[in-house]
């Protein structure tokens, strides 16, 4: 190689080398990206599930005081406590002594300071244990598990206990209390199952009708196949509240209101259009050659639906129950408009709403509540998460 083509290649390399940094430069900035998006993602959507669960396992003075992210941390409260009546005083070793706790009993909170009131100062004056000498010979003590103390030489009288003020900490208290008093004392445990009863039929009904409608739409030749299919699809876009009232006077003369065949019924009808189309898409899908052979064979449309067409739509078929299963459990419009509030027959989520209208401000328990609706529908979700996104995909490349 001359000494020209020696210098020319030299002069490509080092020009090249800046182009390869720049490459690898892009690569791992968009590598970054990428990944520290999906990050960002993940923490926005399960970060209030996570503070939800948190604030379930918390007692109610803790989540009034402060917010979930302080759950592993004590938290500081103040208030104000009177001493005992002058009647309950008693001698002792010549003082009159009236003693008590402010904390309720079974509580781990700690004293972190107190004055104010009979004491003087402001609730941050006095440590506990520390006697603070009143008038008159007088003395008064707080022991840090809140076990106070006023004693006197003289008989104490007043017409109305004297206060004083208080700091204390909260300690740390997770625990499960708060689901077995939702489970136990609101009902909630009987609206569960009764969910369970409602929301199973309600997804496999479907499920089997449209399958047999979805393999007759893509693989069986009869007149009005198409504008039949239309109207499916045009279903799909009613709006679902246009026909409680017209299915609700229909139920009243059979009299299937208030009861579960009734609302398996109703959940019928409205899933069938979608659960029709996704399943006609995905059937439609499968491979021609194998309907047809199977018919030369001689199997019939039922033999090839039950041993071919069904185990190969299991995707399909997984797909569908999600959506039904999550729409059936979190409902409340179509269960109470069908069912009604009876407690023999009421579902979760109307049982949930009967709990927010009548103990809001008890936040513990409705968290708690809210989780114990949250957790079937996780479960079911990622029991059949693997055939979720091939269920929704096949099918969209070939059409039957």
């Amino acid at each position: 190689m001359s000494t020209a083509q020696q210098a020319t290649s030299q002069q490509v390399q080092s020009s090249a080398q800046p182009r390869v940094s720049r490459l690898r430069l892009g690569y791992w900035a968009g590598w970054f990206s990428v990944r520290a998006a999906l990050l960002l993602i993940v923490v926005i959507w399960t970060l209030p599930t996570f503070g939800l669960f948190i604030s379930s396992l918390r007692d109610k003075d803790a989540l009034a005081l402060s917010g979930w992210w302080t759950a592993l941390t004590p938290t500081m409260t103040t208030g104000q406590a009177r001493i005992g009546a002058a009647e309950t005083q008693q001698q002792v070793d010549g003082r009159y002594v009236v003693a008590g706790r402010i904390f309720p009993e079974g509580e781990d909170f700690q004293l972190h300071s107190f004055g104010g009131g009979l004491a003087g100062g402001d609730f941050t004056s006095f440590q506990p244990g520390e006697v603070v000498e009143l008038e008159n010979g007088q003395r008064f003590t707080v022991s840090v598990d809140g076990v106070y103390e006023l004693s006197s030489p003289e008989p104490l009288t007043y017409d109305r206990p004297p206060r004083f003020l208080y700091a204390a900490t909260i300690p740390v208290q997770l625990g499960l209390h708060n689901y077995s008093e939702v489970i136990r004392a609101q009902g909630v445990g009987n609206a569960f199952l009764n969910s369970f009863t409602v929301t199973i039929p309600a997804t496999v009904i479907p499920i089997a009708i449209a399958a047999f409608a979805a393999y007759a739409f893509a693989w069986m030749a009869f007149p009005g196949r198409r504008l039949l299919f239309y109207i499916v699809v045009a279903l799909m876009v009613v709006p679902l509240q246009m026909s409680l009232i017209p299915l609700l006077r229909i139920y009243s003369g059979l009299g299937v209101v208030g009861t579960y065949p009734g609302i398996w019924l109703a959940h019928t009808g409205f899933g069938l259009p979608l659960a029709i189309f996704l399943l006609r898409a995905y059937i439609g899908g499968l491979p021609r050659e194998l309907i047809e052979s199977a018919l030369v064979d001689g199997a019939s449309h039922f033999q090839i639906f039950m041993r071919l067409v069904l185990p190969l739509s299991v995707p399909a078929l997984a797909s569908f129950a999600i959506f039904q299963f999550l729409w059936v459990w979190n409902d409340m419009l179509v269960a109470l408009v069908f069912l009604g509030q009876r407690q023999d027959v009421t579902v979760l989520t109307v049982q949930l709403a009967a709990l927010v209208g009548s103990r809001g401000e008890n936040w513990e328990i409705l968290t708690a509540a809210a989780f114990v609706s949250m957790i079937v529908p996780l479960i079911v979700f990622f029991a059949l998460q693997r055939y979720f996104v091939r269920g929704l995909l096949a099918g969209s490349i070939k059409g039957g």
